[in-house]
């Protein structure tokens, strides 16, 4: 009975890495090192170029620093217990520093999803209304849309955070990846989590689920607008404007829609696959986010360029 209250009060949780692969870990931290390096050098850079360029402060880059602020709060906060594991063979977290974690992880995740969203009715406006693009898309509406985005997110993860803190634990619970995610706590508990589940799987359909049908149509709203117009010059030109959003969309959902087939029919597949495309789902995002935005879109490229050969000089 001793031990059940223990667990009660203070569970400990152990991450777990690349099961078999333990030898190898030296080798595996250092593509995730750079990886990490990669990314927040990289959206720390968008970052900058935007706030020092006059001529990107235009509500397209505005959006962009958000996605690139959401980037590097994803890599920042995943970045401290997958080098503990990796690098250090740390794998135990306390159930309060684990919280914290999930807490952070799912709110920029959701925040991610949201901003996409906002980046497809800022290009929707764009090709719709380019005449009144500036005048629809104000800093004040951009700040209401930046704080309604982060609003959701506070509002809906910190309910999931409440009900886990309710659950009973074992003293010590093994979690299925280098990082804490609301499902893998839920499996771990040893008292009821239906009601968990169940507003876990409401948070996903209120704002991922929502956000993707809300990607479609805004898409194919976009693709009759581009249609409608005349020339053919400018219908590519339109299309053109798009690319860079469209690469960001696939990258954020083609991984979480992997994810959660592998976690639905892949009971049977091996444990490193689920941690490897966990790894894929939170890594890649912030990763090749900054890197299509600076090839695909003209504006950021050329000022990057600028910026370098300045330094150069």
């Amino acid at each position: 009975m001793s031990v059940f209250n223990s667990s009660v009060l203070h569970p400990h949780f152990l991450l777990t890495g690349l099961s078999g692969l333990k030898n190898t870990y030296g080798l595996i931290s250092l593509p995730i090192f750079l990886v990490y390096t990669i990314s927040i050098a990289g959206n720390i850079t968008i970052l900058f170029i935007i706030r020092t360029e006059p001529s990107l402060h235009q509500p397209m880059y505005y959006f962009l620093s958000m996605l690139a602020l959401t980037d590097l709060g994803l890599s920042t906060t995943t970045f401290p217990t997958m080098f503990s594991v990796f690098w250090f063979h740390a794998h135990e977290i306390t159930f309060n520093a684990c919280l914290v974690q999930m807490y952070f992880i799912h709110i920029f995740s959701i925040i991610e999803s949201a901003v996409l969203l906002a980046m497809a009715f800022d290009r929707f406006v764009a090709i719709r209304e380019p005449l009144r693009y500036a005048a629809i898309l104000t800093s004040g509406v951009i700040i209401g849309i930046g704080l309604a985005i982060a609003g959701r997110a506070l509002a809906l993860v910190f309910p999931a955070s409440f009900l886990l803190k309710k659950l009973q634990y074992h003293a010590v619970n093994i979690l299925s990846y280098p990082f804490c995610l609301h499902q893998d706590l839920i499996k771990t508990s040893v008292s009821s989590h239906q009601i968990s589940s169940i507003y876990g799987l409401m948070v996903v359909i209120c704002s991922m689920g929502l956000d993707s049908v809300l990607l479609l149509l805004s898409y194919l709203l976009i693709l009759g607008t581009v249609l409608g117009i005349a020339s053919k010059a400018d219908r590519v030109k339109a299309l053109n404007t798009c690319i860079s959003h469209i690469c960001a969309v696939l990258t954020f959902y083609t991984p979480m829609f992997g994810l959660s087939m592998i976690r639905r029919y892949g009971q049977n597949a091996s444990p490193v696959v689920h941690v490897l495309m966990a790894n894929v789902y939170l890594l890649v995002p912030p990763l090749m986010n900054p890197i299509v935005y600076s090839v695909k879109t003209k504006q950021i490229h050329d000022r990057i360029l600028k910026k370098f050969k300045k330094q150069q000089v």
